[in-house]
């Protein structure tokens, strides 16, 4: 729950910023009216003060016109459409850290359903890449929502992730992506999606998800989540296609022992016959995370030693820091064998 609530006057003009409002009225949560659309008082005395005052905060906007030319997110989807920016959880080797900028709060869009009606536009339409998804040109369009904040992490406050599966409910040509680390599912169980969702959980070893994933659901709490989704209508269940995201995995001591478990609790909690696939994601940084984190959390016990690291380029030049080629070979192959032999019928998307 956020301590702070600001919403903008374009978003108040917004049938949908209205229907937030009114759901955060609901839960007597404190609400200011922004003089401006630009939203103020985030900065603290240093950056630990700016983070917690952000982080506490959720603010209502309207997205600005550069959301509606979207962006290719192989290999995720074909492309991305983010209904937020900025996440409430408190993941320390978090990926937005250096890649949104200024102070972390969640921006909530208020003209969501402008943004979703615009993604029409994209359906039929895909970027070259040389992803899992291939070039297939008559499946449906994939469109990521999480990228840049955990869905159901705001979902109470907002109801935009149940808006984005009823408009895909009604797309022949479209499918909808999400990733989450929360569990707080039931408000999305009953909704038409129609199968034109796929429900994602991001998962870890027991150990890791504990010591840097602070403010988001139990490991446990997130696969009775996913189990819920999954079940058939009849059984009480969403019935929605789904997905696990494993990651960042990281080579911690005794790391077989860890994923091994984390892999037997999946199966356990997943014993029914389902749509699922898997993406495997492996720990890395860039210089400006690393500087970014390290002042969120100068106490952090993530490894981001360069030291032990290879250095990775991308075509803008830019430098990441992720394991050596062998340790890479290794996990992979731990991964792919130890998930085929428990889930031969669900592919693995790809592994990074």
């Amino acid at each position: 729950m956020p301590k702070r609530v600001v919403f903008t006057p374009d978003a108040l003009n917004e049938p949908f910023g209205q229907a937030i409002y009114e759901r955060v009225s609901a839960l007597d949560l404190p609400i200011e009216i922004a003089k401006s659309n630009r939203i103020t008082g985030l900065r603290g005395a240093d950056e630990r003060e700016t983070y917690r005052i952000a982080k506490n905060t959720l603010a209502v906007v309207n997205a600005p016109p550069s959301a509606f030319r979207l962006q290719p997110i192989p290999p995720s989807a074909d492309w991305q459409m983010n209904l937020a920016e900025g996440c409430p959880a408190h993941c320390q080797y978090c990926y937005l850290a250096g890649s949104l900028a200024g102070p972390p709060v969640v921006r909530a869009y208020a003209n969501l359903p402008k943004m979703l009606a615009n993604t029409a536009t994209y359906e039929g339409t895909y970027p070259p890449n040389k992803s899992w998804q291939g070039t297939d040109t008559n499946r449906p369009t994939t469109f990521e929502v999480s990228c840049y904040t955990d869905v159901l992490g705001i979902e109470h406050l907002t109801g935009s992730m149940a808006e984005c599966i009823r408009y895909y409910g009604t797309r022949e040509k479209a499918e909808l992506r999400f990733v989450t680390k929360y569990d707080h599912v039931d408000s999305l169980l009953d909704l038409p999606h129609n199968g034109h969702t796929r429900a994602r959980f991001s998962l870890n070893a027991d150990s890791v998800a504990r010591r840097l994933e602070g403010g988001t659901a139990s490991v446990e709490a997130r696969l009775q989540a996913l189990r819920k989704l999954a079940l058939p209508r009849e059984l009480g269940g969403g019935s929605y296609p789904i997905g696990l995201v494993i990651a960042p995995i990281m080579p911690i001591p005794d790391w077989r022992a860890h994923y091994t478990a984390l892999l037997d609790r999946i199966a356990e909690v997943i014993d029914f016959p389902v749509d699922m696939n898997v993406e495997f994601i492996s720990h890395r940084f860039t210089p400006g995370s690393k500087d970014v984190l390290l002042q969120w959390y100068p106490n952090t016990s993530l490894d981001m030693d360069e030291q032990v690291r290879a250095e990775k380029r991308n075509k803008f030049g830019g430098t990441k820091y992720v394991y050596r080629p062998e340790e890479m070979r290794e996990m992979k192959a731990f991964f792919y064998a130890e998930w085929q032999q428990r889930f031969p019928s669900a592919p693995v998307l790809y592994w990074t």
